[in-house]
């Protein structure tokens, strides 16, 4: 029996050419035709059907289509039922709705992004969110970088070929494999130990900076691990104080960025850049998109001098961020600026919900389901912070709980579903956690549910 040949390319088209959008380049459309019956030859030699021209040319239209479709990006939403309100997987924080406003208006047209508006030379580039830093903090100068691990490469590049001491409890990988001894590293410098995992005082970092070994005293947070029991860590003002004496530099990354007293909301304290900075840091390190609540981002504040000195740097150059970073970061630094963070920032808005108002929202939806001949109850839970940011520490929340064997796969549809949501499952129970999902996004959960319920 002969071989099956697929339609030819020159056929393909002439299906699909009245049904492509006007302006389409020839040649990408000649190349996405070949690689669509190249497809189809090999479909053929593995015994698939064969397909004529007419329905090839439908699916490159359909195809073009995908590839321009801004829901096609590959990064679906989703509604974050999970209860972990900083999901790592699902984005981290969600933008506040001036970050998104400003974001656009950055991305949709040219910007004044490094000139002068009085003067239409070349500027300074986009001070504002710097400008807010140093307000919110207490610094005298900032940079923003991509993230924090950017942020603290550059910082730590400034002990030159000189020693950088940090504490043995805090030689921690901060997560994709990126540890510090190697941050530290790859700057050129040398890394110096001091103290134990568990136990580092003031005291332990004297010999090293007495004998002038250390240019630099590195201090970073564990925002996303514990140690607990017999431990001790340096005051910040005492260890900066010793350091000053030996002219080295103290850089404190505190990782998660908050700048609010996260004990407000029954959570542990963490610690705050302005804090850090009037404990006598010369630079603090943190992150943007975690409990500072906007895009990723990578902010330094500090010694104005520094702050200059990095921004000489040429690495400065390869981590600074684009303008839509810095539009949508300005806009949330302005939101903590106008004292309006705990209503408009998404993160600070769902911890600070209600027992009672998430009570209520979660009888509508039982009300809802049963009336539908579904099965569900309001289940006590605990929401937790995530993202790499106070560890172990949980928020009292409460989850529609959907029972029965098939938990495992209807959390699976909830998935594939649109909208597509992403809750979890425990001892045999589907639980979507209400705190992580806005009240206004009820009604888009209970008709997911809905679908995934159906038989």
């Amino acid at each position: 029996m002969s071989a099956v040949h697929p339609p030819s390319v020159e056929r393909v088209l002439a299906a699909a050419r009245p049904h492509v959008a006007a302006g389409t380049d020839p040649e990408a459309l000649t190349a996405a035709a070949r690689a669509l019956v190249a497809e189809e030859r090999a479909a053929l030699a593995e015994g698939a059907a064969p397909r004529n021209a007419e329905t090839l040319g439908g699916i490159l239209v359909a195809r073009l289509a995908a590839w321009t479709d801004p829901r096609a990006s590959g990064l679906v939403p989703v509604l974050n039922a999970t209860g972990v309100l900083l999901h790592t997987n699902l984005g981290r924080a969600a933008w506040p709705l001036a970050a998104i406003e400003a974001a656009t208006l950055a991305a949709g047209s040219p910007v004044l992004l490094e000139m002068d508006r009085a003067t239409g030379r070349r500027g300074p580039r986009s001070r504002l969110a710097e400008e807010h830093l140093v307000a919110l903090t207490g610094a005298e100068d900032a940079l923003v970088t991509v993230n924090t691990a950017a942020a603290l490469a550059l910082a730590v590049g400034l002990a030159g070929r000189r020693g950088v001491a940090v504490s043995r409890g805090e030689l921690v990988e901060i997560g994709g494999g990126v540890r510090i001894p190697e941050i530290i590293r790859r700057a050129g410098a040398r890394l110096v130990e001091v103290g134990t995992t568990n136990r580092t005082r003031a005291a332990d970092f004297a010999e090293p900076l007495a004998s002038g070994r250390v240019a630099v005293v590195l201090r970073v947070h564990s925002s996303n691990f514990r140690i607990e029991g017999f431990t001790e860590a340096p005051d910040p003002a005492e260890l900066a104080a010793l350091a000053h004496r030996h002219d080295a530099i103290v850089i404190d990354d505190v990782g998660s960025g908050a700048f609010l007293d996260t004990a407000v909301f029954g959570l542990a304290h963490e610690p705050m850049p302005a804090e850090r900075i009037a404990a006598g840091a010369d630079l603090v390190t943190f992150s943007g998109d975690k409990l500072l609540g906007g895009p990723q981002a990578g902010p330094i504040v500090g010694r104005a001098e520094l702050i200059a000195r990095l921004r000489r740097d040429p690495l400065a150059r390869a981590v600074r961020p684009d303008k839509v970073t810095l539009a949508a970061l300005a806009a949330t630094l302005g939101i903590w600026r106008a004292g309006r963070a705990r209503t408009e920032i998404p993160l600070w808005r769902q911890a600070g919900v209600s027992l009672a108002e998430l009570d209520r929202r979660a009888a509508a939806l039982v009300a809802a389901l049963a009336a539908a001949g579904h099965a569900a109850e309001a289940r006590p839970v605990r929401a937790t912070v995530g993202g790499g940011s106070l560890p172990g520490e949980t928020l009292p929340s409460v989850a529609l709980a959907i029972g029965g064997r098939g938990a495992n796969a209807l959390a699976t549809r909830l998935r594939a579903g649109d909208p597509a949501v992403v809750a979890r499952v425990e001892e045999g129970a589907l639980l979507a956690d209400l705190r992580t999902i806005e009240p206004a996004d009820d009604p888009r959960l209970l008709a997911a549910l809905l679908a995934a319920l159906r038989p």
